[in-house]
């Protein structure tokens, strides 16, 4: 205004004409997510294939609760049953178990755990309502202490353990339907609906259960059972052949012993489940009982206690496979060439073992029933080829040291010194003796070498065992016949456990048997 003129300067930021390129570490990070998320699916489809019945199972549950929420859907249930259908839902997501069984079992101690709790809490609200206003919440407040206590007590019962869920639902159905009828006044019509409720819900789960691809239980315990036959026989099999591979081949894998890994060893994993299948099998048994006559088990009371019984006998014949197991990972192993001269009768033993438990295995699998003489003769006949082995060649057992050799040659030469004294026409006879002790005393401190060579899963010798020549002293004697002692009775140990699985054998086919005539197994004779 005052003459001068102003002048505005506006500075337009232009926009960049390509993108900037992405950095390293951000590709990189979505390589990994994508290589992630891909082994993730990878995983869930490994899991599925797996076992299809898990599909199925979630299929199943999907479907009831689909079938119910119906219920809320609908205007006509809506009205009929108000917000108390909601119970329907949850009686399916707790009531819904994997097999038909325990889908009857839950169902069981729901159903009478609703029954009795909506009846105490009926008679109780009905208690409280004529007792005024003010000792009405006094009453149901004592009532739902004493409820908690009781059956918090009654489900520790050891004899009422199956019952534990039952005692679980009188618990919280008792304080709900007490509670919410006592704030709407109307406890007997809001118990009635939550029971009604609770029973449609239990309907549809049972239905959907056994009509939509039927899981039984006692189908799933009949095939875990087979299978635990054929994994105790092929990981006998596969210890025994490792044990008796070329001494090259063994090698001192005590940090694979110690995490429990043997990836060359497939046979074992699968076997690692028979020996913790206890708990597995008594499930599998207790949902079994609950579910009718069906499929291949057209029986009444079917005798699936047995299935646990069998189990129980054939886990003790597997310790023996895991003791065997122990021994062919352990520090201290027999030289190849001492295990060598018994691996014909140690085979024969290991597969004539192996043979009948498969077969054991295939009567129950095929639910046909057969004697097991023959099988049950050559396994005895094998295993006491293996003793009368054993008992024959013992003397492999307690290898010769250089302190016998030494002393043999000593007494040797005592009776060289006495044959001077002896007449003339004896002493060819003498000479002869003499010679042959000699080359048996050599051979006895060459096969003592020998051995010392070959067992390399030894301790190695200490410093001190040594002096300055780099000859044994005379202390080590004594403690290297205890290191060949204790080689020399691991072959021992192992076949010992081989018996005595065989042993082991017998009652196994006794149970088998028993289960057999139970189940009434059709009679296929020899």
């Amino acid at each position: 205004m005052n003459g001068k003129t102003s002048s505005i300067e506006i500075d337009i930021i232009g926009f960049p004409s390509k993108p900037e390129p992405p950095t390293k570490g951000s590709s990189g990070k979505s390589k990994n997510l994508a290589a992630s998320f891909r082994a993730s699916i990878s995983s869930i489809w490994d899991f599925c294939k797996e076992d299809s019945n898990r599909v199925k199972f979630s299929l199943k549950v999907g479907l009831a609760v689909v079938l119910v929420s119906l219920l809320i859907l609908f205007q006509a249930p809506y009205d009929a049953f108000g917000t108390n259908i909601i119970w329907a839902i949850i009686t399916v997501a707790i009531m819904f178990e994997y097999t038909v069984g325990a889908t009857f079992n839950r169902g069981f101690n729901r159903a009478l755990g609703s029954l009795l709790a909506g009846i105490l809490a009926i008679g109780v609200a009905q208690l409280a309502l004529r007792t005024g206003p003010v000792a009405q919440p006094i009453i149901i407040g004592i009532s739902i202490f004493l409820v908690g206590a009781v059956t918090s007590l009654m489900k520790l019962w050891p004899s009422l353990t199956p019952y534990e869920y039952g005692f679980r639902v009188i618990l919280f159905t008792y304080c709900l339907i007490v509670v919410s009828g006592y704030r709407m006044g109307n406890p007997l019509r809001t118990a009635m609906d939550r029971l009604y409720t609770i029973a449609i819900g239990g309907f549809v789960a049972v239905l959907v259960n056994v009509l939509v691809f039927p899981i039984w239980a006692g189908h799933q315990l009949h095939k875990e059972l087979v299978s635990t036959f054929d994994s105790v026989a092929n990981s006998l099999q596969e210890c025994v052949n490792k044990y008796l591979e070329e001494e090259g081949s063994q090698q001192n894998q005590l940090p694979k012993a110690l995490m429990d890994e043997f990836p060359d060893e497939p046979a074992y994993k699968k076997f690692k489940a028979t020996l913790n299948s206890s708990a597995k099998f008594e499930s599998l048994a207790t949902s079994a009982k609950w579910e009718p006559p069906h499929g291949r088990f057209r029986q009444f009371f079917y005798p699936w206690a047995e299935y646990v019984k069998v189990g129980a006998v054939l886990r003790y014949c597997a310790y023996e496979v895991m003791a065997l197991h122990g021994l062919l990972h352990s520090q201290i192993q027999a030289p190849y060439n001492l295990r060598i001269a018994f691996k014909s009768e140690i085979q024969d033993a290991a597969n004539q073992a192996a043979e009948l438990v498969r077969s054991l295995g295939e009567d129950i699998s095929n639910m046909k029933q057969s004697l097991k003489i023959s099988l049950l003769k050559r396994l005895h006949t094998s295993a006491e080829k293996l003793q009368l082995a054993i008992d024959t060649h013992s003397y492999l057992l307690t290898p010769a040291t250089y302190c016998d050799a030494i002393d043999f040659s000593s007494k040797l030469q005592s009776k060289l010194s006495t044959t001077s004294s002896s007449s003339l026409h004896d002493l060819p006879n003498e000479l002869d003796v003499v010679a042959a002790g000699a080359a048996q005393a050599e051979a006895c401190v060459e096969l003592g070498r020998k051995q010392s060579r070959r067992q390399h899963s030894w301790p190695s010798l200490e410093v001190g065992a040594l002096d300055e020549g780099g000859s044994v002293v005379v202390e080590f004697s004594p403690r290297m016949r205890k290191l060949e002692s204790s080689a020399a009775m691991s072959l021992a140990n192992f076949t010992s456990l081989l018996i005595e699985f065989v042993a082991r054998l017998d009652y196994l086919v006794e149970t088998v048997d028993e289960l057999s005539k139970m189940a009434k197994f059709k009679d296929i004779g020899h």
